[in-house]
């Protein structure tokens, strides 16, 4: 039987991809034919990658529609009108998917990914375990017990799981486009929190969480004393961070951490938690936590010469801030330049004040504009990227290409933050080679 994908580039796609290859399946899919970063996984496992096109669906496919797509794409159309083909949206098809796991759900507004790929780094070396993060990176053993998902709140797309067990990091508006207000977008978690089976583990530090209702015990963690698990004697400089784990009043770990910020210090005492509830060894969670190298487009370092640049994924302006404060502690006395090509007009008109104050927390801050495919979600939306760069203390707009990356060179010796949910890790490549052949 043949799995295609319509989308197959999508980083959740790409992931699901990866794990239906190594559960044997016979794995294609189709999308643009410009470069994005996930094609790599897919290409090195021989998936083919073909472009948009109705034919390309063939009888007895069963056809994994992506969510950028709606039904009258060409593909999911044809693939719609045939018998014999069987067409799954990509959350119902992992929402199927995971009854085949002990499944474990992570959700959150911030923290999503590297929770996800710190919980499966911890859970591989105790147990076999396969996981999907959203950095396009799946994989699943063939004996694997759990399952590690990184579950979107957009669209209340995670509503199609039902996971024994779930991590949820925080809550903070997000999605404008969709949900219309805050008690709208917390509604959905409290939605998503009614289909956990086992157990809740949630950051007890946010505003929100506690006041959810939930079906099933819950463990709370954070650096707040009323915590089940609180992080305690917090050291943050230039290598990272470590920090102690109480709980019940004692001491039961010590946590190396080789990321900066106070978000991956919650990421890793989250994923710590679960680990821990789920029955493993602190001190196998500890050395776990230590060894861990991070994941594709989150807080990714390349040291060029005199010159740090980072590429991450932040498209929210307070991962953006929380982006600049980790980039101060890890390369103190630095100056810091962030960059950031915005996703969606609706996000930017909705925290156009809020992008501009996290972006002027910089020493200097470049912008790139909208994407040509990307669309005015209605007729309220009219912001321009000229509205966000007129808020910009020490701002300008560039595009991706030689001479942008030539004033990015005179902006410098810097820590650049390359950060977008989109493709400006492109310009960070520009800017990589030019300091490699000027220096």
């Amino acid at each position: 039987m043949r799995v295609f994908f319509t989308g197959i580039k999508g980083t959740g796609m790409a992931a699901l991809a990866e794990i239906l290859d190594e559960l044997g399946h016979d794995v294609c899919g189709s999308d643009i034919t410009k470069y994005v970063f996930t094609e790599d996984g897919l290409k090195e496992r021989g998936i083919e990658i073909l472009p948009f096109d109705a034919d390309n669906i063939q009888p007895g496919d069963t056809v994994i529609a992506g969510l950028a797509f709606s039904k009258d794409h060409p593909e999911i159309e044809r693939a719609l009108q045939m018998d014999d083909v069987t067409v799954y949206w990509y959350n119902e098809y992992l929402g199927r998917l995971l009854e085949d796991y002990e499944s474990i759900c992570v959700a959150g507004c911030h923290g999503k990914s590297t929770t996800t790929g710190l919980l499966a780094h911890i859970l591989e070396a105790w147990k076999p375990a396969g996981y999907l993060i959203g950095d396009g990176h799946g994989h699943m053993p063939a004996d694997a017990e759990y399952f590690v998902l990184e579950s979107c709140e957009f669209k209340r797309h995670f509503l199609a799981y039902h996971p024994d067990y779930a991590l949820i990091t925080n809550i903070e508006l997000d999605h404008v486009d969709y949900y219309k207000d805050l008690d709208d977008y917390i509604s959905a978690f409290q939605s998503f929190a009614n289909q956990i089976k086992k157990r809740a583990v949630i950051f007890g530090d946010d505003p929100y969480l506690k006041d959810l209702r939930y079906p099933v015990p819950v463990t709370t963690y954070g650096l707040e004393e009323e915590n089940d698990y609180q992080g305690v004697n917090l050291v943050e400089n230039e290598n990272g961070s470590e920090l102690d784990v109480k709980k019940d009043g004692e001491i039961i770990a010590h946590l190396v951490l080789h990321e900066s910020g106070l978000p991956f210090v919650w990421d890793s005492l989250g994923a710590f938690v679960l680990a821990h509830e789920l029955g493993m060894p602190a001190d196998e969670i500890a050395r776990q936590i230590a060894d861990f190298q991070g994941i594709a487009r989150r807080f990714v370092i390349e040291k060029v010469k005199d010159s740090v640049l980072i590429d991450d994924y932040a498209h929210h302006p307070t991962a953006i801030s929380q982006m600049i404060r980790s980039a101060r502690k890890r390369f103190p006395g630095k100056k810091v330049v962030a960059l950031y090509k915005p996703d969606r007009y609706s996000r930017l008109q909705f925290f156009l004040d809020r992008f501009a104050s996290s972006l002027n927390e910089a020493d200097e801050s470049f912008i790139l504009d909208f994407g040509a495919n990307a669309k005015r979600e209605d007729e309220t939306i009219t912001v321009t990227i000229q509205d966000l760069l007129d808020r910009l203390t020490n701002g300008r707009l560039l595009e991706i290409d030689q001479a942008s990356a030539e004033i990015l060179e005179k902006a410098g010796p810097a820590v650049y933050l390359f950060m977008s949910s989109k493709n400006i890790y492109l310009l960070k490549d520009l800017l990589k080679q030019r300091l490699n052949f000027e220096g």
